[in-house]
This record gives structure tokens, sequence and C-alpha cells, in this order.
């Protein structure tokens, strides 16, 4: 018997040991994560928690599907505690995770269904939700797959966009410790063909207009990374991943989009604003007080290792290099502590490191990374790595009030804590409340407010910056800025929710992390001396109105009216060193003002298709997410 072998019985004996209470019996089903972009169950689970009918922890995202099924299973014990129409939500969306129920779906209630009983196993092909259920009779494998279809078109006075994208996605469990699933969206962006070329003055700004996320601009779209196209962009969105898993934990291998941190909009801690990036994962679940996660990433840096590189024969007697991008590396750790059930406090610690290989020391799951990092280090007096640390907190001391706060801290010295200390410490803020279910079943009313200090995300080495393909992983806001969210929310009948948003996202003045002053120039201070929050440099106010209704599982229809009013402001005091108003195409600093410093901010942190006043309609309709 080889190692390999040894290895994979010694992990299945692990995992297959009766640790606890019931033994293999008391097994969960598999350990598949919900994507969080499928907000709609996100909010009815939301729903339910501030009702106090179940418990769930916000601070840690995507749940499983096993975790939202058992949550939906906990609700359907409490029936009493629910109206009708919350009655009516809680049937559907247990039919989208029966699998996880061990059972199949039945749509007969609203579209047609072809059953079939094979030798050992029976399956659910249903028209409806375009959708194949497998399950064995002795529920040893389970397997879904469903195709994924959708469309976006937006309109405002700048011309037509379309957003399109297709794939497909499958789930598998096996022998209820191993779970594998995969999908794959294929993007796309159009919209030069419509759109007016006044707004467009050069081919490069009619490409970059139809794209409405890039990893400079300021707003709450998904990162996406580009490929190469001259209507828009188009891009693709794989994701996956392996876990083998018992009752009280699961160890796998996946590439996804993760969310640390309470938050209703956008959290400051891990938002899953990236793209989604392969990680080696961790996550204890030994009792309902305790939850443990711990992941390692692989993150693309976008930036050029200019000492790594391939020889490519471009033509006889010329070699060209083709460089390759720094390796970049991120480990994270969060604890959840639940003691009593109205009470989630969430802390930890990550290392965004840069080596040349993989350090060991960052696989150790409950570890603080910044101490592991002076060790590897100090002894060379080498630059440290870049450490965080976090926290998030959730008080519910009501039914239908939740309370949270999370933090971030990207440096911090109790010195700059004092008033004669100029500094301040590169930390974020978030605070926010929701209230719901009362007077009126299905209302809610939320609220949100966010601040990042200077130079918070960032570091004065660029492949150490909190960012992934060059996206900040923390609040899409980024430092020296504030968010202000509120919204009104409805769920009147079953699958259709109504919300009413208002967001105000303002950036002040922004400055390159120069870390220490330098003599003879005109930076009194470092960089987080300066003042924070006093002058704006660009402003976002949005009021958006959307009707999404589910027809039937994983298939929604949605419509979108949003006004915005996008705009920028020159700072009127004197530029200081490491202080952004522009830049020439060598990498030198220019001094722009008035017009061209603020058409200069409005292009680099806005999209082309929303700045100015805007009225956008967008009409949606979707299989999958």
């Amino acid at each position: 018997m080889n190692r390999q072998t040894k290895v994979i019985l010694a992990l299945v004996a692990f995992f297959s040991f009766p640790l606890g209470k019931g033994g293999v019996g008391c097994l969960f089903a598999q350990r598949i994560p919900q994507a969080i972009e499928y907000t709609e169950i996100y909010d009815f689970i939301e729903e339910l928690t501030s009702d106090g009918v179940i418990s769930s922890n916000a601070a840690i995202k995507p749940y499983s599907r096993d975790a939202i099924a058992r949550m939906l299973s906990e609700a359907q014990s409490k029936d009493s505690l629910l109206n009708k129409r919350q009655r009516d939500d809680l049937q559907f969306y247990l039919q989208d995770y029966a699998l996880e129920l061990d059972t199949l779906p039945v749509y007969s209630s609203y579209g047609h269904r072809h059953k079939t009983q094979w030798i050992t196993s029976v399956s659910n092909l249903s028209l409806a939700d375009p959708s194949l259920h497998i399950l064995t009779k002795d529920k040893v494998f389970k397997m879904r797959v469903r195709p994924i279809l959708g469309m976006d078109i937006m309109y405002n006075r700048k011309g037509l966009i379309t957003h399109r994208w297709y794939g497909a996605e499958i789930q598998m469990d096996i022998a209820k410790h191993l779970s594998i699933w995969g999908s794959i969206r294929d993007n796309s962006w159009k919209g030069t063909d419509y759109l007016k070329d006044a707004y467009f003055p050069s081919s490069y700004d009619k490409i970059a207009g139809a794209r409405i996320t890039q990893p400079g601009y300021l707003n709450n779209l998904p990162g996406v990374q580009y490929k190469e196209a001259n209507y828009g962009g188009d891009f693709s969105d794989s994701r996956g991943g392996i876990s083998l898993y018992a009752w009280w934990g699961a160890i796998g291998i996946q590439c996804e989009r993760i969310q640390w941190g309470d938050a209703q909009h956008c959290s400051n801690i891990l938002s899953a604003h990236n793209p989604a990036v392969p990680m080696v994962t961790l996550q204890l679940t030994p009792c309902k007080w305790f939850q443990f996660d711990y992941f390692h990433a692989w993150l693309p840096s976008n930036v050029i290792d200019s000492t790594y590189y391939y020889n490519e024969v471009h033509q006889e007697g010329v070699i060209l290099k083709n460089y390759r991008p720094a390796n970049k590396f991120m480990a994270a750790n969060m604890f959840t502590f639940m003691p009593i059930k109205y009470i989630q406090f969430s802390f930890g610690n990550s290392i965004v490191y840069a080596e040349r290989n993989v350090q060991a020391a960052y696989f150790i799951p409950i570890a603080f990374f910044k101490s592991l990092d002076h060790l590897l280090t100090k002894g060379v007096n080498t630059q440290n790595q870049n450490s965080q640390a976090f926290a998030s907190i959730t008080v519910r001391p009501t039914d239908h009030l939740r309370l949270y706060g999370s933090f971030f801290l990207d440096e911090f010295k109790f010195a700059r804590l004092k008033k004669s200390n100029k500094e301040h410490n590169p930390i974020s803020y978030l605070v926010g409340f929701n209230w719901s279910g009362w007077p009126v079943k299905g209302l809610s009313l939320r609220g949100e407010f966010m601040r990042s200090y200077i130079a918070c995300y960032s570091h004065s080495i660029s492949v150490l910056d909190y960012t992934s393909n060059s996206y900040n992983m923390g609040h899409y806001m980024r430092d020296n800025s504030q968010s202000v969210f509120i919204q009104l929310s409805y769920r009147p009948v079953r699958s259709l929710r109504l919300t009413l948003d208002y967001t105000m996202d303002t950036k002040y003045r922004a400055y390159d992390y120069v870390r220490h002053n330098i003599a003879g120039t005109r930076v009194p201070y470092p960089i987080i001396a300066q003042k924070p929050f006093s002058e704006k440099i660009w402003q976002n106010d949005e009021i958006n109105f959307r009707a999404i209704y589910e027809v039937f599982n994983n298939c929604y229809a949605h419509v979108d009216f949003t006004y915005n009013n996008t705009r920028a402001f020159a700072p009127t005091s004197e530029r200081i060193e490491g202080e952004d108003r522009g830049w020439n195409a060598d990498g030198t600093s220019m001094e722009l003002a008035g017009d061209e410093l603020v058409n200069y901010y409005l292009n680099k942190y806005s999209p082309v298709y929303s700045q100015g006043k805007n009225f956008t309609v967008t009409l949606g309709l979707s299989f999958g997410f």
C-alpha cells in the first residue's frame, strides 16, 4: 500500500469516527456553499432569524446548502410562528433544498414533472425548474444538475447596455462524507453599438464605458477579470470545490466568493467584492455555540515580478521576455462564539504575504499571523508582510431588532490614540441595524454606516495591498471614505420582494501610502497623519426601487428603477507629496486642477455610464443567479 492510499484511508477513518452523540447517524448532509449572490434565500433566512424563529451566523457567509436546509426544517417545525406568506415561502424554498433533506423536490403545484425510477435510484427531471435531481435509494449518492441562463438590460440617457450569461452547475454528495460541486458562467457586457459617441471620445473610453465594474470603480458590483473584447467586456466565472466532512466540521479545496463580517450592504472585512479565488478551507462546528473558520488562498496579484519570466522566440534572432505576476497569498481565521441565543461575537486575523512559495507557518489554522510574520522576517530586518485583525458583533436585544458592527484593523498603535500624536490608525468600522417583522410581517427597515480611515486596506508595497485581481477585498469604497445605506423592504406575497434603497457614498482626498515623511518635501507628517474626511473628491447619491419575483426555484425576474447623481470635486488645498491628483503615462505624478482634476476623479472612480445625473431602468430574467 503506497503513501497516498494510506493518507486517503486515514482521512476517511478520521471523518467517519463516531465522535459525540449519534456517530455516523448524526452526520450532517453535504457542505456545498450556497452562492451569496442568490440574495432571496439569505433575505428569507434573515427574516426568520429576526422574528426569533431560527438562529443563524450572519458573520460568516456563504452558508452551506445543508445549513440552510436545517434552518428551513427548523422553521417548518415552528410553523405556528409564521404567517401565511412565510409558510408559502418556506414550502417554496424547501423544494430547492429537498436533496439536502434526503428527498426529491415536487413541482406539481406550479410546473410539470417527469419522474423515473431506476434499479438503485430515483430521479426527478423538472421542466418548470430546469434541473435534474438524482437520489439513490440508500441515499448515499445525491446529484443536482442545473443550467444557468440570464440577461439584464439597462437603459438610460447614455444608451443601452446588456449583460448576458449562460452556463451550468453540478452538485454531488457521496457516501455522506464527500461533496463535489462546480459551475461555469460565461458573461458578456455589450453596449458600445448603442452608446452615443459624444460620451466616449476615444475607442478605449468606449470599451471602458460599457464596463460598469472595474477594480478602481467605487461601486458595489462583483469584481471580474475581463478577457479581451472590443465591444465591452467578456469574462468567465468558474467556481467549484471538493469537501470532506463530518457532523463536526469540514475540510476542502474550493474556488468561491466569501463574506466575513455581519453586513447588509457591504462588509468591511471580507466583502466578496473580488473575483472568486482558490483556497484551502477548514470549518469546525463542534457545538451550537462555537464555530471556527480558516482558509489559505492564492490571490492573483496583478503585479509583475521583473525577475520571473519565460523566454519566447518572438522572431528569428529575437527573444521576447514574458513576465509573470508576483506570487501572492492570504491566510485568515475567524472564531465565532454564541454564548446565548441573542449575541454572536466573532474575531480573527489574517495576513497577505508575497513570498516566492507558500509559507508552511500560515497553514496553522489557529495562529496569530503577525507574530509568525515577526518570527520569519525580523531576523534579517526584512520588511514585514501585511497583517490585519478584525471583529464582528451581532446583538438581538428583542425580537425583530438586530444591531451589528464590525471593525477592521489594518494597523494599530495605542500611541496614536493620544491627542498629541497626529497619526491615525488605518482602521475601518461599520455599524448597522435591521428592524423587521413588526408592526407588519414582511416589512423591514435597514440602515448601515461605514467609515474607513486613510491608508486602510493599502500598503507601501503594492503587492501586499489588501486586494485580489486589484479589487479591494474589504469595503468597495476603500480608504478615506464613508458610506450610508438605508433600505425599506417588503415581502407582500410568496417570493415577491419590493425594496427601496438610498445610498450615499463619499470619497475624500486620495493618497498613496507614503509610510514616512520625506526630508525636503511638502509632507510635514506621514500620510496617516493627514486629516481624514477633510475634503471630498467624489460622491454618489443613489435611489433604487427594485421588484424581484422568483417565479420558481432559482428562476427570478426583476425590474429596477434607479436615479443616481455621481460627481467629483477638485480640492482647494495645496497638494502634498503622495496625494493622487493625476498621473502621467510614465507613472510620475501630475498636479491637475479645476475641471481636469474633476474629470480625472470621475473617470477613475466611476464608469462613464453612471457619471452625472441618470435615471436608469433595468430589466432582468435569470435561471440560476
